[in-house]
């Protein structure tokens, strides 16, 4: 048989200057090496196949390379499983420190940024909080630079790292009555250094999630991701709720920020040994070995992706606002504004997390069966209705159980949670897919959640209406809705 003529049964994906049997290249590559077995290949081709797309390799060194990077796993459920797993764990760290900071906001305020008007001291506690995703961008570009050139994994192990640090040297920052300014300028600095490391993180667990597992199944595995993610809110809430009953309330309101903080920073550090089990991409490894990584991921964004960013900022916009509003914002909105006891509070937000990551997962699955844009629509639509009766009903202190209330508006806020993700990823190519999803994803959630407590705060006090945010919500929804119907026109056909 002549060179490159194809010997029945033969795998048409690889090309080694011939065609080889299968039985040769099965022995070459591990059985379910690119899914680990978690979601479907298509038979005949074990491991081989990522959803409809073949992977070409014309070389020595680029079959060996793209060999080492289809290791993601060993053929059974558990090790893609594992995989995710671990790639959320940053992202449950960032959820962490975003309901922490809510919750004790009321805290850190006297501590960091003293005034007569408490008020005002909250609103620069919330700045500083800004101050933080409005760094974001900055970081998503720096290592989603890195990312697009050398591989996702690295910059998974740098951003983890960095944050935990940052997020330990706050709980032990001295307080302005012991620093003066300098404990102020100590304490911004350090949100600043975390909210630079968080630019990476999110950006990078959805980019490296979407390339392990075929397009019918991004879904499902996004929601995953986030479902594990938002563990960290609960964390963050149950930390709460274990310092509210175990400390005074004198040491819980000087003490139990810190200890909430260093908990956290201690947790993201014993997690880096774990997370160096993740291997690379085996999408990003194909492209690498063909050397057709970008080496200015960022300035192809700019020149062929502008649209795609513009549809990613808005169809992350209602999950943004949602998580800045029920996150950060919503614990102390409902002690300080609307008059609800601690613990009261401490419990009902603890459900709505919990509601929200139940949502969250199976709405992922449910985009994989309808469309990921579809439910995103119904997401947005939902919120659109629901924001101001929410923010009516709790501010009212009528009849309506907090615990109700918060459970159902964390479960409509999960639906778009559920299938924002998907949306977001297939809109750039892999080369500058984490450049891309970095840059929409970070500036999203810098303006629509970094800024939610601001100009919610500054709502009310313009407004004198305690149910103001519901707008801003509102408002937030009616974007996504309208970048839904945009991202069709914008959305890139995907190659390896």
């Amino acid at each position: 048989m002549a060179a490159g003529e194809c010997m029945p049964p033969c795998f048409p994906g690889l090309n080694y200057g011939h065609r080889a049997p299968l039985t040769t290249l099965l022995a070459q590559v591990p059985y379910g090496a690119i899914l680990g077995g978690f979601l479907p290949v298509r038979r005949g081709y074990p491991g081989l196949f990522y959803g409809s797309r073949r992977l070409t390799i014309d070389t020595p060194a680029g079959r060996a390379q793209v060999q080492d990077g289809l290791k993601s796993g060993t053929g059974d459920d558990r090790s893609a499983l594992r995989t995710i797993v671990l790639a959320s764990l940053g992202g449950a760290l960032e959820f962490y420190d975003f309901v922490a900071y809510g919750i004790f906001a009321s805290s850190i305020a006297p501590a960091f940024f003293p005034s007569s008007d408490p008020l005002a001291s909250l609103a620069s506690t919330f700045a500083a909080f800004a101050g933080g995703y409005l760094i974001r961008p900055l970081g998503g570009v720096a290592f989603s630079h890195f990312g697009d050139r050398f591989g996702r994994r690295t910059t998974f192990l740098v951003s983890l790292v960095g944050m935990s640090m940052a997020t330990l040297g706050m709980a032990l920052c001295p307080s302005h009555d012991r620093w003066g300014l300098w404990a102020t300028f100590a304490f911004v600095l350090l949100r600043l250094l975390q909210g630079f490391c968080l630019g990476g993180e999110l950006p990078g667990a959805i980019t490296y999630v979407v390339e392990m597992v075929r397009p019918g199944a991004r879904g499902v595995t996004c929601g995953l991701l986030f479902s594990c993610a938002s563990l960290g809110v609960v964390l963050a809430s149950g930390v709460n709720v274990a310092l509210s009953n175990l400390l005074s309330a004198e040491v819980m309101a000087s003490q139990g920020w810190r200890l909430a903080f260093g908990f956290g920073g201690v947790l993201g550090l014993l997690s880096y040994l774990p997370r160096r089990q993740i291997q690379e991409s085996p999408v990003f490894a194909a492209l690498r070995a063909r050397a057709e990584a970008e080496r200015l991921p960022l300035l192809a964004v700019a020149r062929h992706h502008l649209g795609s960013v513009a549809a990613g900022i808005g169809t992350t916009a209602v999950v943004a606002a949602f998580n800045g509003i029920l996150f950060a914002y919503l614990p102390a909105y409902l002690i300080r504004i609307a008059g609800y006891p601690p613990k009261t509070v401490a419990a009902a937000v603890t459900v709505a997390l919990v509601a929200n990551a139940l949502t969250v997962l199976a709405m992922g699955a449910l985009s994989d069966v309808l469309s990921a844009t579809t439910v995103l629509r119904l997401g947005a639509g939902a919120m659109l209705l629901a924001g101001w009766p929410f923010f009516q009903l709790v501010s009212a202190h009528g009849d309506s159980s907090l615990l109700l209330l918060l459970t159902a508006f964390g479960a409509l806020g999960g639906v778009a949670g559920g299938s924002f993700a998907p949306v977001l990823a297939q809109m750039f190519p892999t080369r500058v897919r984490f450049s891309g999803v970095a840059l929409a994803f970070n500036i999203s959630f810098a303006v629509f959640s970094g800024l939610t407590p601001l100009i919610a705060t500054g709502m009310i006090v313009t407004t004198g209406n305690p149910a103001a945010p519901g707008l801003y919500l509102a408002a937030a929804a009616i974007v996504t809705l309208a970048a839904s119907f945009w991202v069709s026109s914008t959305t890139q056909r995907e190659t390896v």
